[in-house]
């Protein structure tokens, strides 16, 4: 708990300078991005080793699960400051087991994870094509998902197969959490 309290004070002192989290978010921090990135760390299966967070922003939910104790976590983050961020992070509150990529997903190495995470990244079936070089074959997505989750499981019949299920989410009780395994086009 004190490395995450650790990881909350260094966000909002970052806050000040860069546009980490959405200003109106801060005051409910815990509920609205720690609670809700936590949510995801008794998603992740015993055996897996390695997980990948696309568009990893403020370190949510990648950062907070690599401080939980998530063993190998690799950050995949576009912005040039939210990666300092990340990395300052990674250093102070899970060294060793966080890695920050500076890349665009779609540049990214190929690092095949058990579990890939994204948290208001993009639409479902974007996401889906984000992730899909990513994952291993019995690896799994954990994607915490808003009210409009049905419609974006509609369009993504569209185009991907792949076994859902539809977790309820402890920090929001509208929102829910996607399970996805066995994701094929």
């Amino acid at each position: 708990m004190a490395l995450l309290e650790g990881y909350a004070a260094l966000l909002v002192k970052w806050q000040k300078a860069i546009n980490l989290v959405a200003p109106d978010s801060l005051p409910d921090l815990w509920r609205r991005h720690m609670l809700d990135s936590a949510a995801l760390f008794p998603l992740i299966p015993a055996t897996a080793r390695v997980l990948v967070d696309l568009g990893s922003g403020a370190g949510f939910p990648g950062l907070v699960l690599a401080i939980m104790g998530a063993p190998e976590v690799h950050l995949v983050e576009s912005d040039a400051r939210k990666c300092a961020f990340l990395s300052e992070g990674a250093r102070l509150f899970a060294p060793g087991r966080a890695t920050v990529h500076r890349t665009r997903i779609e540049a990214a190495p190929t690092i095949l994870a058990d579990v890939v995470t994204a948290r208001a990244l993009a639409e479902l079936p974007k996401l889906l094509a984000y992730a899909a070089p990513f994952l291993k074959p019995d690896g799994i997505c954990l994607f915490p998902k808003g009210r409009r989750v049905e419609d974006e499981l509609t369009l993504t019949k569209q185009t991907w197969t792949m076994a859902v299920e539809r977790l309820s989410n402890p920090a929001d009780p509208s929102g829910i959490i996607l399970r996805i395994k066995g994701l094929a086009r």
